[in-house]
């Protein structure tokens, strides 16, 4: 029998005045202390308004305010802010549902930020309240209930009945604080499931509740750890309701024109969509065969691009195994409709063995983390481990590229069943990947082992098991403590840039730039390429300050969009997100404006950085893997290409070298091409060739707040 309200019993509880969204924001925050059990609001001021505009800027600049420089990731203090954005929450313009959520992250001991779908952060947003902020810890289970119809903040405790793991928790939680069945779909569930306990690597669920399917899905906000520091907090789930959303629940300043502007892009979407990426029907598992045909799919821990047994996983496979013509957006309005599922889907391991669920997903990183990179060609293996980490609580890339340097170090026999307790982790096994999962949901064994990730795990081998030090160091595939997200980074310097060059980790959500230079050779000099890891991550992370998804951007273009000098920034599209914030907000904005709002969120983050004892240049190299061929076989697999450019790039004639003496000339020269490509992109950025903002570039940027220039003045 599902629990009721009735069954938690209610802690403390505070009552607000409902406000109302004007052009786009409250202008207040809600702190929430789980620790002392209470809450309050705060006011926005016009100056953090302008300086760091919503969304991620909100966040850093809430967490900022309420941490210490010598706070780590599971001090009371740390908090788990949620952010919208001025532009979220429109039911007009498609991908307008998106959160951001930032703490201090267990994996990388800087600001993490993550985007996510799903209703709870519009519904927060129409509750009153521009972010949240969740700081303290509790003595006990908790749930926190927003409810914001009836301007109500309440604080319960979790009864040790209620189910741990996310598919199960959002059920019952969206069942017990809904008003009747048909308020089910104004109820969303935040939360983390049992791998969250025992992993830095967890995951926050976004549920929304599918009136389709009846019943719950769930969205990620799944990089950095951020589920573990809600479960360090002894938060069971925080509970939004919000009924009641309106075409204009936004207050815009021309609602006219974010209605004219909208239905622009769905008719592109439409008219368009099934001759370009199929978003509507296969989602990002589209890139499945792209990645693969251009030698970009992660395969065996990176270390190839691309495999034969490629079409076992290509899109078309998906796109029969997604439950089609059904409204797969992760926000109302949204035509892209991209967050496929399967339904129906019959688990083998674990639990919930013989059950049906519903499994959201996957998406490209999953399917080639959890697929290719593990040799995996089976895609209900693929599926299975795809379930499990989203309902136990952790990031399937963390997993996908965690397990593919296990496999490695297995196939090297730094790994045997002894020292594994049994688990065989041979090449595609994925059945040992799910017991891995299995074993962490339970704090034991090898899995919890897993759970630690690969920089612990590196380090673990080499001093445990006599692994080579090097060895571990090239083929453990993280920045920052981050595992890398699932391209192929060794063949475009401007990538290993993108990836590791960020602030965060190596996640691609800040620039995705492999084609621009591998395949179509637009970046050609270093110049070029800093120029490129300067705009494309502020663009990126304009979407991030907006409450926006960056799919519709890019994932779907105008028929004519090569047109243009430069086709790749999609700029009738740059043009229509600039036209969207102007009319929502009532503020002009320019492509120079959006990317200065983004400049000073960007350098904030740098600047955070240093204060918590990191943010310089020794922290942005990638391992070797991500950079070029580590093994002879990996530089074999590709002889033909590498003997070319050992002779005309570096000036070496490979004819009569041993292979391992190739492989430290390669090395040689793309260390010290990575070195001058920091150098050009430091430059750009205006930054030391430290890594470090100056004080003029914060003053030109409007970033030149007494606190932070502080905490530069130390390092410059």
């Amino acid at each position: 029998m599902s629990p009721t309200k009735k069954d938690f019993p209610l802690l403390s509880e505070w009552r607000y005045e409902k406000g109302a969204v004007r052009r786009g924001y409250n202008m207040r925050t809600l702190h929430v202390d789980v620790g002392t059990r209470t809450a309050k609001q705060k006011t926005v001021s016009e100056d953090m308004k302008q300086r760091f505009i919503g969304g991620k800027g909100f966040g850093l600049k809430l967490l900022w305010d309420g941490t210490k420089p010598e706070t780590k990731w599971d001090s009371p203090e740390n908090e788990i802010v949620i952010a919208m954005g001025p532009v979220c929450g429109n039911t007009n313009y498609p991908g307008s549902g998106k959160s951001l959520v930032v703490s201090i992250s267990p994996m990388t001991g800087v600001p993490i930020d993550s985007n996510v779908g799903g209703y709870f952060g519009p519904y927060l947003k129409f509750s009153g309240f521009d972010a949240l902020e969740i700081q303290g810890k509790a003595d006990r289970e908790t749930i926190v209930f927003i409810d914001g119809n009836e301007g109500l903040v309440q604080f319960y405790e979790a009864p040790s009945s209620l189910p741990e793991d996310s598919h199960l928790l959002a059920e019952a939680l969206t069942r017990a604080f809904a008003k009747d069945e048909q308020d089910l779909q104004s109820v969303s569930v935040v939360s983390a499931g049992r791998g969250a306990d025992h992993s830095p690597m967890g995951v926050l669920n976004f549920s929304l509740f599918d009136k389709r399917r009846k019943g719950c899905r769930v969205k990620q906000a799944g990089r950095g750890g951020i589920g573990s520091v809600l479960r360090n907090k002894k938060i069971r789930a925080i509970v939004g309701r919000y009924r009641g959303v309106e075409q204009n629940s936004n207050d815009a300043a021309d609602p006219a024109a974010v209605q004219r502007i909208g239905l622009k892009l769905h008719r592109e979407i439409i008219v368009n969509d099934d001759k370009q990426c199929k978003m509507r029907k296969q989602g990002t598992a589209h890139l499945m065969e792209v990645m693969n045909d251009y030698d970009l799919l992660p395969t065996k821990n990176h270390k190839y691009g691309q495999d034969p047994r490629g079409p076992e996983i290509a899109s078309w496979v998906w796109e029969k195994l997604f439950s089609q013509d059904l409204p797969d957006g992760c926000w109302f309005g949204c035509t892209m409709a991209c967050a496929h599922a399967v339904d129906q889907f019959e688990l083998e391991t674990g639990p919930y063995k013989g059950q049906k669920v519903c499994v959201d997903g996957p998406e490209y990183e999953t399917a080639a983390g959890c697929g290719s990179n593990l040799y995996v060609w089976d895609p209900h293996g693929i599926l299975e481990i795809n379930f499990y980490c989203d309902t136990y609580g952790i990031d399937t890339i963390s997993v996908g590229t965690t397990c593919g340097f296990l496999m490695e170090c297995w196939e090297l026999g730094i790994l045997n069943a002894q020292r594994t307790g049994g688990i065989d982790l041979r090449w595609g096994n994925w059945q040992a990947v799910c017991e891995l999962m299995h074993q962490l949901a339970e704090g034991r064994g090898f899995g919890l082992l897993m759970g630690k990730g690969v920089k612990f795990l590196a380090e673990h081998f080499t001093r445990e098991f006599g692994a080579d030090r090097q060895l571990m160091k090239d083929i453990a595939l993280h920045g920052k403590g981050l595992e890398q997200s699932e391209y192929i980074s060794k063949e475009s310097l401007a990538q290993q840039g993108g990836y590791y060059l960020t602030n965060k980790g190596p996640q691609h959500d800040e620039a995705w730039v492999i084609f621009m230079d591998m395949v179509n050779n637009r970046i050609p000099t270093f110049e070029n390429k800093a120029e490129a890891l300067h705009y494309f991550p502020m663009f990126r992370t304009w979407f991030g300050l907006q409450g926006l998804c960056k799919l519709p951007w890019n994932d779907v273009e105008p028929a004519d969009n090569k047109k243009w000098s430069e086709p790749n920034k999609v700029p009738e599209h740059v043009d229509n997100y600039r036209e969207l914030y102007t009319a929502i907000t009532g503020e002009s904005l320019d492509w120079e404006g959006m990317i200065r709002q983004s400049e000073r969120v960007y350098n904030f983050q740098r600047v955070f950085n240093l204060r918590l004892g990191h943010g310089k240049r020794v922290d942005d190299y990638p391992p070797y893997r991500a950079m070029g061929p580590v093994t002879e076989d990996e530089y074999l697999s590709r002889a033909e290409r590498y003997d070319k450019q050992l002779k005309e790039k570096v000036g070496i004639d490979p004819a009569g070298m041993a292979t391992s003496d190739k492989i430290a000339a390669m090395r040689k020269h793309r260390e010290a091409q990575y070195e001058s490509l920091i150098d050009a992109v430091f430059k750009r950025r205006g930054w030391t060739q430290d890594g470090v903002p100056t004080p003029e570039h914060l003053k030109k940027i409007g970033m030149d707040l007494g606190e932070v220039l502080a905490v530069v003045e130390k390092h410059v």
